[in-house]
């Protein structure tokens, strides 16, 4: 299997890695084969990476102690959520504004953090993050306050996730009522929008070429990858199956199993 060692020689000889989370780390509360050597191996290797993920319903704090209960311990500075993005975006389209949010703390700290206020009466942005805590009430009060000229944003375009006993819908099917009853549309931050993946290589201080993005979904992570002109690898860990890559216009550069597939030498 020459072929495949010299596709697993190519991706550990980049310098950055940026990877994705839920279908490659972990799905759901489980750690997935092989993530804990995987991160292990980029710790001893002295590579640069970062957790990257359009969840924005938990604070890089939360990601780190989830990870440490899984098993694997690292900084809280190499979490990136799509909460972040968006609070850093906004921020610099309107410093100090308000918004109104349909969300879980990993966005509402975000978004205080930058100096942003709570607001459900004239806000400048309405806010969409994943949430369990998703109700008519909310989406009516969503409604008119765009209808009255509230910017309405999305922390990313997912529209399923996935939990452990399936698929969950996430920001951009619970946005969509609100982009129906106004007719206006929402504008997403997280992956593949491009703005993600420069954010993500100024914080891994390293080039496109010396990078790669590691991720499980073909509508965000490989896009994302794509259109920013980084190298991608589509792990079948997750929510894509290997037989649902030709449904896509375009590939990943690389496919494997799971990240275990690149740590797999190092058990030989």
């Amino acid at each position: 299997m020459q072929d495949r060692k010299k596709i697993i020689g190519n991706i550990r000889n980049k310098s950055g890695y940026i990877i994705d989370m839920d279908g490659v780390i972990y799905h759901g509360n489980k750690v997935l084969p092989g993530a804990r050597e995987f991160v292990d191996w980029l710790v001893a290797e002295k590579k640069n990476f970062l957790f990257l993920t359009n969840a924005s319903d938990k604070t890089p704090k939360e990601l780190q102690e989830k990870l440490m209960r899984l098993g694997i311990k690292v900084d809280k500075t190499v979490f990136y959520t799509s909460a972040l993005a968006t609070a850093m975006l906004l921020h610099s389209q309107k410093p100090k504004g308000s918004a109104f949010i349909v969300g879980e703390a990993g966005l509402i700290n975000a978004l205080y953090n930058v100096g942003y206020t709570m607001n459900n009466i004239d806000p400048d942005y309405v806010i969409f993050g994943g949430t369990s805590s998703y109700n008519y009430d909310s989406i009516e009060r969503a409604v008119n306050l765009v209808l009255r000229g509230a910017k309405l944003i999305g922390t990313n375009p997912d529209v399923t996730g996935p939990i452990e006993n399936g698929i969950a819908p996430a920001t951009k099917a619970l946005i969509s009522p609100i982009e129906m009853a106004t007719g206006k549309k929402a504008y997403f931050i997280g992956k593949p929008n491009p703005l993600m993946m420069r954010n993500a290589l100024k914080k891994i201080q390293c080039t496109r070429e010396n990078s790669i993005i590691i991720g499980d979904r073909m509508d965000t992570d490989i896009i994302a990858g794509i259109e920013s002109e980084i190298d991608t690898l589509l792990v079948l860990s997750g929510i894509t199956r290997e037989n649902e890559i030709g449904d896509f216009p375009y590939r990943p550069k690389y496919v494997l199993n799971g990240v275990s597939d690149l740590v797999l030498k190092e058990k030989q």
